[in-house]
């Protein structure tokens, strides 16, 4: 049938592709925000379907239509009225402007097939990546299904679609993608290891008999007319802790004495005992230090890189550590330069990784290339 023919597809105007990726982007870009909302807190993306999460009202498909549902609701649900956030509607345009911006660049008529099944495994790619860069930015996390799976998937495509490594080859793209993931989890993990040796904690020295208050939202100082300190200024992550020695700590039913105290977002540990942080209307501690987390990244991000490695190779994974800080540093001088440094600090890592893995993917390997051959940058 002319319908399988290869060449029947070919004849079809630029236009009617360049539609289509487009409209297969917001498509997937309504999947996308299922992933965002449930992968960080561990639910499934496929049970149970679409539905309000304040009315419980399954979605029928006829109001699932990416874009159109959102607009033509006026971003409310259709059952109850209950405002949904404009991340829909801007993820699924997002996402179809990049699949759209993939086949400009990719997308090539004459080698129909090799090209757009290139361009559909890019498209996988950067939509890992918008998924990432959303969870991280909310979350300070990346999770595993897009880092560990991220790996597992670019390992074996990289053997099937050894265009993403801009080779024919399919051994050489494998043997790139494995390089890639060695590399780009070696060495983050060194970088992120040998960080916490030089800056991973912050001791703050305080005045002897000082005492600190611990909220249900931050932290204060007794007695000063410093502000608090809101807790999301101190955990990214749930595997950061604040430590001190506490010469005394005072709980609403009980009281300790001269005993360690380990503040994390979801545990309290003093002494031997632990608790729930969010059972404990309040806390006040006698101390005189308070080591404090100090990360530049977290594991995540070495998952996150060993993944760019496994669908890119080893020169992407150089080009984007690379590029990644330089793009920090651009950043954080600019949030300097307007007098916001301290946002800085709650911008994760992840995001920058990304976004010069993006580049890499649209022109920056040429960069790269000529960097590897002749040690500079431009041609």
């Amino acid at each position: 049938m002319a319908v399988f023919d290869l060449s029947t597809w070919t004849r079809l105007p630029w236009e009617f592709w360049a539609v289509l990726f487009f409209i297969f982007g917001t498509m997937v870009g309504s999947f996308l925000n299922v992933c965002i909302y449930r992968l960080p807190r561990d639910l499934s993306v496929v049970s149970p379907p679409s539905h309000c999460p304040k009315c419980q009202y399954r979605i029928p498909f006829y109001l699932n239509m990416p874009i159109i549902t959102w607009t033509v609701l006026r971003g409310k649900c259709a059952n109850c009225g209950a405002r949904i956030s404009p991340q829909y509607i801007i993820v699924e345009l997002l996402t179809g402007l990049i699949f759209l911006g993939t086949w400009q660049y990719f997308g090539d008529l004459d080698q129909l097939g090799q090209s757009l099944l290139a361009t559909l495994v890019f498209c996988l790619i950067l939509s890992g990546f918008l998924v990432a860069t959303w969870v991280d930015f909310e979350h300070y996390i990346i999770p595993d299904s897009i880092t560990l799976g991220g790996i597992v998937v670019g390992f074996f495509l990289s053997f099937g679609v050894p265009q993403t490594h801009f080779v024919e080859d399919r051994l050489e793209g494998l043997v790139d993608s494995g390089m890639g993931i060695v590399l780009g989890w070696g060495l983050l993990y060194t970088v992120l290891r040998l960080g916490k040796l030089a800056f991973g904690q912050k001791r703050i020295r305080l005045p002897k008999g000082s005492r600190l208050k611990f909220s249900e939202t931050g932290i204060s100082q007794m007695g000063t007319d410093q502000p608090e300190t809101p807790y999301h200024d101190l955990f990214f992550r749930n595997s950061d802790r604040l430590r001190m020695r506490a010469r005394t700590v005072e709980l609403p039913d009980r009281c300790y004495f001269e005993t360690d105290v380990v503040l994390q977002p979801t545990r309290l540990t003093i002494g031997q005992e632990e608790m729930d942080p969010a059972t404990i209307s309040s806390m006040e501690v006698e101390t005189e230090e308070i080591i404090q987390p100090q990360e530049a990244m977290g594991f995540g991000d070495v998952k996150f890189m060993g993944a760019i490695g496994a669908f890119l190779g080893w020169k992407a994974v150089l080009f984007s550590i690379t590029v990644s800080s330089v793009l920090g540093s651009i950043v954080g001088l600019g949030l300097i330069a307007i007098r916001r440094r301290e946002w800085s600090s709650r911008i994760p890592f992840g995001p920058y990784i990304a976004a010069a893995a993006a580049i890499y993917i649209f022109g920056g390997r040429i960069w790269a290339e000529n960097w590897f051959r002749t040690g500079q940058l431009l041609p």
